[in-house]
């Protein structure tokens, strides 16, 4: 060094030095945003307003359950009063469109068993929708069930089998009023 010009590693001038921090500071903020962006832009999410919603409120008129299992139709109606209130629609008996449902399958399909005993099960409901416009035009959605495989193992007491059947037919619920709504808003 000659002592007239002041060098830092690299052959960087100081002041070169000092801002490179700053530089790197808002280059990686504006790159997690962007990554951000990018990510909510290609994985099928989208913000919606409320005011962009096909309906702001529906009134669920009525479910019928034609299966032998019990109270289907009162936890699928609190499920689907629970999605709705997520997406920004109210559920109001004064609601111009009417939502009707029958759930025509509710069954548990054995999976696997073990020494003649059963040990895992699927969880399969399906049900048939109705909406009715304010005009009485009715649009109906045939064959909704849980999109996903829902399974529960069982091979201890009968009391804990019933547990877990009612915690994964719960998740099914859960799981049918999702994709219903799904379809109602974004179809």
């Amino acid at each position: 060094m000659n002592g007239k010009e002041l060098k830092v590693k690299d052959d960087l001038p100081a002041c070169r030095l000092a801002i490179l921090p700053k530089l790197r500071m808002r280059s990686g903020s504006l790159f997690t945003v962007f990554c951000f962006l990018l990510g909510l832009s290609g994985c099928g999410y989208s913000l919606h307003k409320t005011a962009s919603l096909p309906f702001q409120s529906v009134d669920v008129v009525r479910i019928e359950n034609k299966t032998v299992e019990p109270k289907l139709q009162d936890r699928l109606y609190k499920a689907l009063t629970e999605e709705f209130l997520k997406e920004g629609i109210s559920v109001s008996p004064h609601a111009g469109y009417k939502l009707s449902c029958t759930i025509y399958q509710f069954e548990l399909k054995l999976l696997a068993e073990k020494s003649n005993v059963a040990t895992d099960y699927e969880v399969i409901i399906k049900g048939n929708f109705v909406l009715t416009d304010p005009s009485g035009k009715k649009k109906e959605f045939k064959d909704i069930g849980a999109p996903f495989i829902v399974t529960f193992a069982g091979a201890g007491p009968l009391d804990e089998l019933l547990a877990s059947k009612e915690v994964a037919s719960d998740r099914a619920i859960r799981d049918m009023a999702t994709e219903i709504v799904g379809v109602l808003i974004y179809r």
